[in-house]
């Protein structure tokens, strides 16, 4: 076989293979979705999944299927999605933990953030907010700081976990104001929470879609939030800023991220189409309503987030010696 048929033959298989992925973006998409959320049913990442989910879905004319994978901090989601097919019919709820924390908790993992995802832009935020119980006594930020200033180490705090958004604030706010607390991390968000209302702790660290409902009915009280300006939902309770501490700010985030090999004009679509979601009122208010905060943003600005939120909770991971290996 002569060498000219050879580089002919395999010009046409190239040609074939760009035709076919050139087809595949035009008729984008054709066929289901899966969404991969790393967290269980009926939390709050599952909630914003399935309600901006729905609305992609009726944007897209096909249906979009929650697929929950729990497990190790969402490891084992994202390991499945970056090994999933890149096609953009494989998409991932990508947090804190997924894109930031996890590669500096973690000696080793089977993804690479920066090398094995393209993301398609942010969904939503919540800041972490310090609350307690009605059985405390505590009823105000300034009753708060004062007690803890007072009485180092007397007061304990429950978190969702070692290496957690809710554990980073915690270390954050400590590491800035000069105040020691002793961290109670429990496994997930709900049982915590649960202590909390019953008067085993008398403090967590709590982000309000887990928690909004005990708020509104008063078994929780938000005494103090980790956010740059005050909580839409929480007016009245002020800020770690507002105290003089301006570089205490933490939020559990969300956003969409596809395996990053999936065909550019396929990443597009889904990120224009994630904007326009994020921006439709009956999705904005049911977010609101859930404690949660949209932010629409499109696939550069999600980047330039997440390199910047890199930066400072690494510095913080390995200044305070956190490690979950």
């Amino acid at each position: 076989m002569s060498r000219p048929f050879h580089i002919a033959s395999a010009l046409l298989v190239l040609t074939t293979t760009f035709a076919s992925f050139g087809a595949a973006a035009q008729t984008y998409p054709n066929q289901p979705l899966r969404w991969v959320v790393g967290y269980p049913a009926g939390g709050g990442t599952d909630f914003l999944a399935r309600t901006t989910g729905a609305q992609l879905s009726k944007q897209l004319s096909q249906p979009i299927v929650v697929d929950n994978r729990p497990g190790a901090g969402a490891i084992i989601a994202s390991e499945f999605v970056a090994r999933a097919r890149a096609d953009g019919y494989t998409i991932l709820s990508a947090d804190n933990g997924v894109l930031v924390y996890n590669s500096a908790l973690y000696k080793k993992l089977n993804y690479e953030p920066q090398k094995d995802f393209a993301l398609l832009g942010m969904m939503g935020r919540s800041p972490l907010v310090i609350t307690t119980s009605p059985a405390s006594g505590l009823t105000d930020a300034t009753a708060l700081m004062n007690e803890l200033r007072k009485s180092p180490d007397k007061y304990s705090i429950a978190t969702a976990g070692i290496g957690s958004p809710h554990h980073l604030a915690l270390e954050l706010f400590q590491r800035e104001t000069g105040i020691s607390m002793l961290h109670i991390p429990y496994k997930g968000g709900a049982q915590a929470l649960q202590d909390l209302m019953g008067g085993q702790v008398p403090l967590m660290m709590l982000d309000l879609p887990s928690g909004i409902g005990a708020v509104k009915a008063g078994k929780v009280i938000p005494l103090l939030a980790m956010s740059g300006e005050r909580i839409p939902q929480l007016p009245n309770v002020p800020t770690a800023k507002e105290l003089g501490f301006a570089n205490v700010e933490a939020y559990t985030w969300q956003g969409l991220a596809v395996p990053a090999a999936t065909p550019t004009t396929v990443q597009e679509k889904l990120s224009a189409e994630l904007q326009e979601a994020m921006r439709d009122p009956e999705v904005r208010q049911k977010l609101y309503d859930s404690g949660w905060e949209a932010r629409p943003t499109n696939a550069q600005d999600m980047v330039s987030y997440v390199n910047s939120e890199r930066k400072k909770w690494h510095a913080l991971i390995k200044s305070r010696n956190i490690s979950l290996d």
